[in-house]
Parts: C-alpha cells; structure tokens; sequence
C-alpha cells in the first residue's frame, strides 16, 4: 500500500534545503540539494511512521503566499 505525503520545502539562511511533513510529528530533514532532501525524506518518513503507523491525512488545500507591510 501506498500513502503519500505533502513535504513542505524552504531554503535556509545558511542555503540548506530543509523539508517538513505536517501530517507527522517532528517529521523534516535538512539537506544541500533537493534530490539529498527528497531521499532524507523518505527516510524520516519510515522513521516517524514507526510511532505514528496511521497517521491522520488532512484534505491538503494548498499554500498561499501573504505579504504584510512592516510599519
């Protein structure tokens, strides 16, 4: 059986690629390249499936960007 996972992805201050899976706790892993990242990932992800067997899957909506002005 197959599950898949949302990995939500950001760059660093120090240029490092660190990801995230909200539908698990303490879930993410850091790396220098993406396809690094994405195998990291994949790995964390067992990890964290080993304590969360069944983890709950929210519908995923989307990501939105939101400026705000800085008074």
């Amino acid at each position: 059986m197959n599950t898949e996972f949302y990995v939500i992805i950001e760059r660093d201050e120090d240029g490092y690629y660190v990801g995230e899976v909200p539908q698990l706790k303490g879930c993410y892993s850091q790396a220098k390249t993406l396809d690094e990242l994405m195998a990291n990932m994949r790995e964390v992800i067992q990890l964290c499936m080993e304590d969360e067997p069944t983890p709950t899957m929210p519908e995923f909506i989307g990501v939105q960007k939101l400026t705000i002005s800085n008074v």
